[in-house]
């Protein structure tokens, strides 16, 4: 993971521990390929098992790990003691995802004290192009000194 430009060391390790909870980015083989203050960059690779009946990677594998790179890069604007939710998010498909490994990209378009809002982009890795398949909005709300919770 690259964790450069100005993220503290401590938060880019809350980033991180906080991920390796999430069960569902665990089955797809997700992983953080990139975190910066504001940023966030998830890869998955392609797998027969996260594709739609004609061989495409899955909306719901598009969305998931776009929604998933949002939080992160809301999450790398506050503290290690907060912790954020989803509120609301949309993803628009732009193309068939196909490819050797699918990419989710979020920027944060502004981070305030309690809401946050990021722009989320996917893109597909074909033949070593990249293919832009998705584009969305999100708005997370932060949980200020409050960990992730366990159920």
């Amino acid at each position: 993971m690259d964790a450069s430009e100005n993220i503290p060391a401590e938060l880019a390790d809350h980033v991180a521990a906080s991920f390796s909870r999430q069960g569902l980015m665990r089955h797809l083989g997700a992983r953080i390929t990139e975190l910066r203050r504001g940023f966030c960059q998830l890869c998955a690779p392609f797998s027969p098992d996260l594709t739609q009946q004609h061989g495409y990677f899955h909306a719901g594998v598009t969305s998931s790990l776009s929604d998933t790179a949002g939080g992160y890069a809301g999450l790398s604007t506050y503290t290690r003691a907060d912790s954020i939710l989803t509120v609301d998010f949309s993803v628009n498909l732009l193309a068939p995802a196909v490819g050797e490994s699918l990419i989710a990209e979020a920027t944060v378009i502004r981070s305030g004290r309690t809401l946050t809002v990021c722009r989320l982009e996917a893109f597909t890795l074909e033949a070593g192009r990249r293919v832009h398949v998705a584009t969305g909005r999100q708005t997370l709300i932060r949980l200020a000194d409050t960990p992730d919770h366990q159920v």
